[in-house]
């Protein structure tokens, strides 16, 4: 008797816009002085995006994508270093606006 087939869980990936939208935000960060390298992580449930200051350190924010908190509270989020989240929302541009913000501040010194 042979075994069915095994059912493969997908991993939860960022697509090819949400990328160019946070690799457009990461690359400005960069130009500014305030990040230097990045990691992403496809997970089982969630993909994340995390951003660094110095390569061995904890991540300075996560961008991370909940597909299954897509009909509550909005898929993406922007957490900080200590684990708060600094938004929340469906709209990947708007979540990201948090660190715009930051950007911002960062260029008026």
């Amino acid at each position: 008797m042979q075994n069915p087939p095994r059912v493969t869980e997908q991993q939860v990936s960022f697509d090819r816009r949400e990328l160019s939208v946070i690799l457009s935000l990461y690359g400005r960060m960069v130009a500014a002085g305030e990040w230097r390298d990045y990691g992403i992580s496809c997970l089982r449930n969630c993909a994340v995006f995390s951003v660094f200051r110095r390569t061995a350190e904890t991540p300075l924010y996560r961008i991370e994508k909940h597909p299954h908190l897509r009909n509550r509270q909005g898929m993406y989020a922007v957490i900080s270093m200590d684990g708060q989240i600094l938004k929340r929302g469906h709209d990947l541009v708007q979540v990201l606006k948090v660190l715009e913000r930051r950007l911002l501040r960062v260029i008026g010194e």
